[in-house]
């Protein structure tokens, strides 16, 4: 069947079509219905169907007799360390671990909080709170105290299992200390913490709530796995809110298990056994959806990478854990990749390795600019697919099927929406726009399997965040067109659309052009207030390693070059030079942030910024060129 006719079928008829992509999981009693739409606009899918998420993810795999497969490589260059668990350890190590949460009260329903590094035993918290039917939250390891609390306070945890230490290139990150303190600050307390002490960093427990990882499951009974309903709640993730309270996505286990099932063999080309690794981290999506479950649960193995792409020890690492464990199909962000480039503008790296196991590059986490994708593909000879979708949707909203029907590639485009998603351009009064103009992105409910169904114990605000601005729509933020063959262009958060003088322009299309140029190995467009134009294009700059070059004269090449791919519309003549780009961890430019700074505004500390004082070197290059404009 073409993607043309799968994707058809899934909008014409999606009871047939997600009914049989269930036939993919293991049932304790099978659904008699996909889709239930008595609560429209909320949706709930496989709603009378019964299932554990461990045993798809684990146990079937060690049934059908390949448990000795390797399901985890732990690659950390951080630590000099390789390690294997085939599914048959992890059946053990995870089966022990639920049981001794068991013991300790832990039952279907109550939540854990999850505080770990990139470690094998962060997947086998995971999989234990899957067994029992708890509800995990996965924190980013090494998120502030006072960010933690408010996930605390949200949660409601009866438990937290934690790490004592992160490492990172150069130095240790103190786990226990932030815990302590994120504990102290919140209202709610855990009954208990279980803390995986790694030996960089032993820390100190507290006694009467602190357990010892390897202690507390001394004698424990393994735990079987627990049969939850489709729409019990697999985890919690927490995403940024506007307000500053945090947005926790409610991920239901039935939709999550079959989509994710699904995307694996057909949006990812890979067959069981294989191996898969995306380079992200537990702690954002990604690393639930493509680190943990998804491989999983298709029985592929998959890799934990403790190490950054570049200085870990260099810009071919990624080479190296592709070439060592022999990579078929490969997911990271873009962010990475241009990190690599501009350390390694010739990827002569790469000839030192041996790829011919790589089938396919994957990118997704922001926009794939042209000539990063350009440039990964040329370099290492496989297709590059960038692929849209978001924390709230789990797995991808728009792709190319590269184990179904793989597509022409578009260079810019993250190709076509995905089964179920039906993408729409709108205009602000909600109608839909010709082909080609720009516009907010939405998807006409229902959401398909796999997506959110609402955020933790806030389901009027879940319905105001996504449900209201274009009332049958979900409201992506994101902002795009669709061209004449049906390939959907993301160009920019709705935020980074900028209107100068009454047009409406993409900050995205500008970085494209930025980044073409020779020198640049990375850059970010934002938007300024101006008193004329209402507001006007500001470029920030970074050089491709070696290169050096008088700074006012690569900016002038910079807007002549805007200039000419754009036109004098874009209104594009202030850039800076700057030596690298404030980012989130997991890889986002704070685009927002940086105009805030620039236009002189209020701005708060990002919780989850990489390295703050990152904020304070833009602040001193906008000083350079007048910003903030004095009043």
């Amino acid at each position: 069947m073409t993607y043309a006719e799968l994707y058809r079928r899934s909008l014409q008829d999606p009871e047939a079509f997600w009914l049989e992509a269930a036939a993919g999981i293991d049932w304790v009693t099978p659904p008699t219905r996909a889709m239930h739409d008595d609560r429209a606009p909320l949706y709930d899918w496989f709603r009378d169907a019964e299932v554990n998420t461990c045993w798809n993810a684990v146990d079937r795999h060690v049934e059908a007799g390949r448990g000795d497969q390797v399901a985890i490589i732990h690659d950390s260059p951080i630590t000099g360390t390789i390690r294997n668990l085939s599914y048959a350890d992890l059946r053990d190590r995870v089966a022990r671990l639920a049981g001794a949460l068991r013991a300790q009260g832990i039952a279907k329903g109550d939540r854990v909080i999850i505080y770990m590094p990139m470690v094998p035993e962060a997947l086998e918290a995971m999989l234990a709170c899957a067994r029992l039917g708890a509800v995990h939250s996965v924190v980013f390891g090494g998120f502030a105290a006072a960010e933690l609390a408010t996930r605390i306070d949200d949660a409601r945890p009866k438990a937290i299992i934690a790490a004592s230490c992160g490492i990172e290139p150069g130095r240790v990150v103190r786990y226990k200390p932030l815990l302590d303190g994120a504990i102290e600050a919140a209202t709610h307390k855990p009954e208990f913490c279980v803390i995986l002490q790694r030996e960089q960093e032993v820390a100190d427990l507290t006694p009467g709530r602190d357990l010892d990882w390897h202690g507390f499951q001394e004698g424990a009974a393994p735990a079987e796995c627990v049969p939850v309903p489709g729409d019990h709640p697999a985890y919690i993730l927490y995403t940024s809110g506007t307000t500053g309270q945090p947005k926790g996505v409610v991920r239901p286990t039935a939709g999550h298990l079959v989509a994710l099932h699904w995307s694996m063999r057909n949006i990812y080309g890979v067959a069981p056994g294989e191996v898969f690794w995306a380079a992200s981290d537990v702690g954002w999506v990604v690393g639930h959806s493509y680190i943990c479950y998804g491989p999983l649960i298709h029985g592929n193995t998959t890799i934990v990478f403790e190490g950054k792409p570049v200085g870990t020890p260099d810009a071919g690492t990624f080479w190296r854990v592709i070439q060592d464990h022999k990579v078929a199909s490969f997911f990271t962000a873009p962010t990475a990749f241009r990190a690599i480039k501009r350390e390694d503008p010739e990827g002569r790296l790469i000839a030192d390795y041996d790829l011919s196991s790589l089938r396919c590059l994957y990118l997704a986490g922001e926009r794939a600019d042209p000539d990063t994708v350009t440039w990964a593909g040329d370099k290492l000879g496989v297709p590059v697919i960038d692929h849209w979708w978001q924390t709230e949707t789990g797995w991808a909203i728009a792709a190319n099927p590269m184990g179904l029907d793989p597509l022409p590639v578009k260079i810019g485009s993250p190709s076509v929406p995905m089964p179920g998603y039906d993408v729409r351009i709108l205009g602000e009064d909600g109608q839909p726009l010709p082909q080609g103009e720009l516009g907010a992105i939405a998807v006409k409910l229902p959401l398909p399997p796999g997506t959110l169904a609402t955020l933790w114990q806030a389901e009027e605000r879940f319905v105001k965040s996504y449900l209201s601005t274009f009332p049958g729509h979900y409201e992506t933020g994101d902002a795009g067109y669709i061209d004449e063959d049906g390939y959907l262009y993301i160009m920019a958060r709705t935020d980074d659309v900028i209107n100068v003088a009454g047009h409406r322009l993409s900050t995205g299309a500008m970085e494209e052009v930025l980044a073409s140029h020779p020198d640049v190995g990375e850059c970010a467009v934002i938007g300024v207030a101006d008193p004329l134009k209402g507001q006007v294009p500001l470029g920030f700059v970074c050089l491709n390693k070696g290169v050096s070059r008088d700074p006012a004269e690569l900016v002038a090449e910079c807007v002549r070059l805007v200039r000419d791919r754009i036109g004098p519309v874009a209104a594009f003549r202030l850039a800076v030079v700057v030596e690298r780009l404030p980012k989130t961890r997991s890889g986002k430019i704070l685009r927002a942030t940086m105009a805030k700074i620039a236009d002189g505004a209020p701005w708060k500390m990002p919780a989850t910024i990489d390295d703050p004082a990152i904020l304070d070197e833009i602040a001193e290059a906008l000083g350079t060129i007048g910003y903030p404009k004095a009043d």
